[in-house]
């Protein structure tokens, strides 16, 4: 049988966005940068410590994964080119020079425009709205320069500090995962709470967070 309908169009192409920042990004306070083997012993400071790495989904580091990471691993990734691709950066205070912290930006997925953000702060640095600043820029760099529709953070249900900053970035509670995440140090299942942000939303605003 003759079918006489006309072909569906073809699907539209996807836009290819390409991320390749000029670093250093800025901040009032702070510069996020590539990292490098220069920082290998401020950021053994934090990564070496089991109460850092808590909720963190690997154990704490020593000199030469440290290094590993920064060599070849994650910590050498500072472009997007596709989903699932991500920028590792470090948290430098532009008043001393020091690094003080990392934070990431990732792709999760092209068709839903979506991204994810973490951080990661030396806990000497807490309390001064350091991962709120640095990780704001980062969603100032997804939604603007990658095009993001939504960003998402995923945070171990119990790590209080890290749930308080994501919802002062404006972020809400979306979803919670029971016993969803097990811990590196064999201990029981935990569960894992999603939050996220959309584009509407950061730009809405009324000020960036302090």
């Amino acid at each position: 049988m003759r079918n006489d309908r006309p072909d569906p169009d073809p699907p539209e192409r996807e836009t290819v966005v390409v991320l390749r920042p000029t670093y250093p990004l800025e901040t009032k306070r702070l510069r996020l940068r590539p990292l490098g083997v220069d920082d290998l012993e401020s950021l053994l400071e934090y990564h070496a410590s089991p109460d850092v790495h808590r909720f963190l989904p690997m154990g704490p580091m020593d000199a030469n994964v440290i290094e590993l990471r920064i060599s070849s691993g994650p910590w050498s990734w500072t472009t997007i080119e596709d989903e699932r691709d991500a920028i590792m950066l470090g948290v430098e205070l532009i008043e001393t020079g020091a690094l003080i912290g990392d934070v990431m930006l990732a792709w999760v997925s092209r068709t839903q425009g979506c991204g994810e953000i973490g951080y990661v702060l030396n806990p000497r640095h807490a309390g001064h709205g350091y991962a709120a600043e640095a990780s704001n820029e980062l969603l100032r760099v997804g939604f603007e320069e990658l095009g993001l529709h939504r960003v998402i953070a995923r945070v171990v249900d119990g790590n209080e500090a890290s749930l308080a900053l994501a919802e002062r970035l404006g972020m809400r509670r979306e979803s919670h995962l029971v016993k969803s995440w097990h811990p590196w140090w064999e201990g029981d299942w935990m569960d894992e709470i999603h939050l996220a942000i959309l584009r509407s939303e950061w730009e809405s605003r009324a000020s960036p967070p302090s």
